[in-house]
């Protein structure tokens, strides 16, 4: 590509309304631009790029004997209610109406009509096992789109789909898919971990996650010193390792704590440690008020939360809700006598003689036991924290922030008994197919391969995905043996059908050299004053190394690149 005749452009200023060191790289090296919040144009440079991703994943898909198809975005929502999934989507889904009332919405995912699909040639037994895959766009209605790409409300997903006769077969099917994924994250040039995961809205047997290691990570990603465990926070388990209280078992007091509501606020009045005390959360899970006492110095997993009591959404009470089943003003909700059921951490189960609100205002209750009150159920709802027990091995956790690029569902017969998908068995008998599902967001992975991949002077592409591989770059339009012996280079380089960019435009060297180091082009060859001696000058982007070619080898040196 000649830019002096190409769609180019690049911003010397940071990006004001960006979040992140990728979105701004981003943004800055013309490859995308904001138009909306969450809803980012692909820019002609960036589109090179994302096209490269899509090419990577296409390849290792076709190589498992996938086959692509496309889906609508357009869905009848009566399909995501077949499914019992349209509660549990709640406002993340886009959704409207056409011209005769019928509902639709904006597909967030595509299980349903896979399912649906899959029907048109999955009879018998005999028609398994095979995987169908798609590249298309999701839209999902998020709360607050953040850090570019990352977080967003319009978004390229490719989206795959197993389907066997039992589980034994959905083992064999998953395999392919972890290892397909190991290989586009390794093309992609990504740092990363595989992790157990919550299945979440999509439901199943399994889930695991590829997280890209990232400061910027929403998610949690939970390692081991001791041995390879890893998990995503929220289902790592809480290992109970507390011992039974030895104290005597005391009686009840109702204490006045005015102006203690916070854990610290009553800690620091009863000059006690928050590991003494057992916080009350109050929730409105799925239109219920319930109250879930942990202790004083843990956080609440809502994750475990919503797993165990079945639920699809929860958020804090409101101030309205939690008068009304404490009888008190926010910040003195406790367990005994409260007016909504009550879920307990277990590893409260082995302390005595703690403190908690007393559903008075300014008031709490020193000295309650678990014999004081009823939970409905006992459960782990703890949140880890850094240092606790490795459930595996039993040596310390640790923590890294990670972006997910990508996920793998074991999905058993959910969708195949909702959307009636059903085969006949060698015995004539109807039997649900095993279901798999298999995501990767191709914006998120580009995001996270410029996370990890820049510096000072703009983003390091690895090779596979770089919009452009080498760049010519002439430093003076004026001399007439610079301009010929780039053109040279650059028709050498069509001919071949290498993937180039010649800087043809006239700008000074400085420009053209920084626009080439902020998108990311691997390798350089400078055009310069050098010629008169025969030589050119490579530059590798990686290493930052400069060195000088005869003419007549950069040829071979553009081979060698271009055979990578």
């Amino acid at each position: 590509m000649k830019l002096s005749q190409s769609f180019f452009y690049t911003l010397r200023e940071n990006a004001k309304d960006e979040d992140s060191v990728s979105s701004n790289l981003l943004v800055r090296a013309g490859m995308i631009k904001k138009c909306s919040n969450g809803i980012y144009m692909i820019m002609p440079m960036g589109k090179k790029v994302l096209s490269k991703v899509e090419n990577i994943i296409r390849e290792e898909m076709d190589a498992k004997d996938a086959q692509e198809l496309l889906m609508p975005a357009l869905i009848p929502e009566d399909v995501y209610v077949q499914s019992g999934r349209r509660e549990a989507f709640g406002s993340n889904m886009f959704s409207l109406s056409d011209r005769y009332n019928k509902r639709y919405v904006l597909g967030p995912t595509h299980e349903e009509l896979f399912a649906v699909a899959s029907s048109m040639d999955g009879k018998s037994y005999k028609d398994f096992p095979y995987n169908l895959y798609q590249i298309q766009t999701k839209y999902r209605d998020e709360t607050r789109p953040r850090y570019g790409l990352i977080r967003v409300r319009e978004f390229i997903m490719k989206d795959a789909y197993t389907f066997d006769v039992d589980e034994a077969g959905l083992d064999v099917a998953y395999n392919k898919m972890y290892d397909a994924y190991c290989r586009i994250m390794d093309r992609l040039g990504l740092e990363y971990k595989i992790v157990k995961a919550d299945t979440g809205a999509m439901g199943g047997l399994l889930s695991e996650e590829y997280q890209a290691l990232s400061s910027i990570g929403e998610d949690v990603v939970v390692g081991c010193v001791g041995c390879d465990y890893s998990s995503n926070l929220e289902i790592t388990e809480v290992v109970d390792t507390m011992e039974d209280s030895c104290e005597e078992e005391l009686s009840m007091e109702v204490v006045d704590t005015p102006n203690a509501k916070t854990i610290e606020e009553v800690a620091a009045f009863f000059g006690k440690k928050e590991s003494d005390f057992v916080k009350t959360l109050l929730y409105n899970v799925d239109g219920k008020v319930i109250a879930f006492c942990i202790p004083g110095d843990r956080e609440l997993n809502e994750t475990k939360a919503l797993k165990l009591l079945g639920a699809n959404e929860m958020e804090m009470a409101s101030f309205e809700e939690v008068e009304k089943v404490t009888h008190a003003r926010v910040g003195f909700a406790g367990p005994v006598g409260i007016d909504c059921p009550v879920y307990m951490d277990r590893q409260i189960k082995h302390m005595k003689n703690f403190i908690v609100g007393a559903n008075q205002s300014d008031c709490h209750i020193k000295n309650v036991n678990c014999k004081d009150f009823t939970p409905v159920e006992v459960a782990d709802l703890s949140q880890v924290k850094e240092g606790d027990i490795c459930p595996k091995c039993g040596k310390k956790l640790t923590f890294q922030h990670g972006i997910e690029v990508g996920n793998l569902f074991k999905l058993g017969t959910k969708y195949s008994k909702s959307m009636n998908l059903y085969y006949t068995d060698a015995n004539n008998q109807l039997q649900p197919v095993w279901m798999g599902s298999y995501g990767i967001g191709l914006e998120r992975c580009m995001a996270a391969v410029a996370d990890q991949h820049h510096d000072d002077f703009g983003i390091k592409w690895p090779v596979e995905i770089a919009p452009f591989r080498l760049a010519i770059v002439p430093v003076s339009l004026k001399d007439e043996e610079q301009v010929k012996i780039a053109n040279n280079l650059y028709e050498f380089c069509k001919e071949h059908k290498f993937d180039v960019i010649l800087d043809d435009r006239n700008e000074r060297p400085g420009v053209k050299f920084k626009d080439m180091e902020l998108i990311g082009v691997p390798y350089r060859i400078t055009v310069g004053r050098g010629i008169k001696e025969g030589k050119l000058e490579w530059t590798d982007r990686y290493t930052g190394e400069k060195t000088e070619i005869a003419i007549e080898d950069g040829y071979s040196e553009i081979e060698k690149v271009f055979a990578m």
